[in-house]
């Protein structure tokens, strides 16, 4: 085969196994953000209602502060066997895909290329290892003063973004017009 056509098939191949690997690294990256939400209910009932969805769903109480009305949750997020079964897959394509290449530029060592798939099952190990972490939710609960009748609170909640998108589904949260923060 051409040298030409094989190096830029190898540079190529390796631009994608770079890739693959900060994919694998940003599957564990810590993805907190904060956010302003406003419930149409007092702040008392609502702060029963947020105990009830964390206890429903395995966070317990770590901490109140009562003066500046902060509560903090703690629970476990369990790892996806779903994605660190698509992780390893993913570095096993990626791998042999490197050592095809490898192979074709240097052919004497194709066996050992091809054994290199078996360092895939490390990216799965890898995920299940960084992802299965104590979480922490951080609430604050304010009353919203209106010169309506209608009583609205103000919720600023830090917590993963995935965490905060089930919170506002569940309870029927709505945005503030005060831009979210990342952590």
């Amino acid at each position: 085969m051409n040298t030409v056509i094989l190096s830029s098939t190898f540079l190529l191949t390796l631009l994608l196994a770079v890739g693959l690997f900060f994919f694998i690294r940003a599957s564990v990256k810590d993805r907190t953000q904060q956010v302003k939400l406003i419930a149409q209910e007092p702040e008392e009932s609502l702060v029963i209602r947020l105990q009830q969805y964390f206890d429903q769903r395995a966070y317990q109480v770590a901490a109140v502060d009562a003066a500046t009305h902060q509560v903090t949750f703690q629970g476990f997020v369990r790892p996806s066997w779903l994605l660190a079964i698509f992780l390893t897959t993913l570095a096993a394509v990626g791998i042999l895909c490197l050592s095809l290449v490898l192979s074709f530029l240097y052919p004497k060592l194709t066996s050992v290329f091809l054994a290199l798939v078996l360092l895939a099952p490390a990216a799965g190990v890898f995920y299940w290892k960084k992802a299965g972490r104590s979480e922490q939710v951080s609430l604050k609960v304010e009353a919203i003063p209106t010169p309506d009748t209608v009583t609205q609170s103000l919720l600023t909640v830090t917590a993963h973004r995935d965490e905060l998108r089930e919170l506002q589904q569940a309870l029927n949260l709505k945005p503030s017009s005060e831009s979210s923060t990342s952590h």
